[in-house]
């Protein structure tokens, strides 16, 4: 796997490209010189969380017939206030849309977070924790 980046400015805005053409940008914020032209890099890493989980979340719930209409996640990181400003928190909350079952909902969040998802799980051997909770909501 391999992700390449380009310098799109003078500043800190750059574009990864992934083998398949795809493309996330970043910037740095204007208070380090920045254009706010794209996501920041830690930025990019709390929504890979949510993305690498809500990949095992769906396919869990499909797996269990589950009757999912939408997910939404929101990733909440806590970093340190000394350089390096690594993270030594994450939060992740789910938000289930449809006919689902709660033990089924809270199984495939558990899973997620304690078995599957190859992000947070690093993140977590790295040190830094995480936590998450669910909620299913009606149509």
């Amino acid at each position: 796997m391999t992700v390449n980046l380009q310098r799109l400015d003078d500043s800190f805005h750059l574009q990864a490209t992934n083998e398949n053409g795809r493309t996330v940008e970043t910037d740095a914020g204007p208070a380090t010189g920045g254009h706010d032209a794209g996501m920041r890099p830690m930025q990019v890493l709390l929504s890979a969380v949510g993305g690498c989980s809500s990949i095992d979340v769906i396919m869990l719930l499909q797996k269990q017939r589950q009757d999912l209409k939408d997910i939404r996640i929101a990733v909440t990181g806590t970093r340190r206030d000394e350089e390096p400003r690594i993270f030594t928190a994450i939060h992740v909350a789910y938000t289930l849309v449809g006919d689902i079952d709660e033990k089924k909902a809270e199984r495939a969040c558990r899973l997620s977070m304690e078995k599957m998802c190859s992000v947070s799980l690093m993140l977590k051997a790295g040190g830094v924790e995480i936590t998450w909770d669910y909620k299913v909501v009606g149509e």
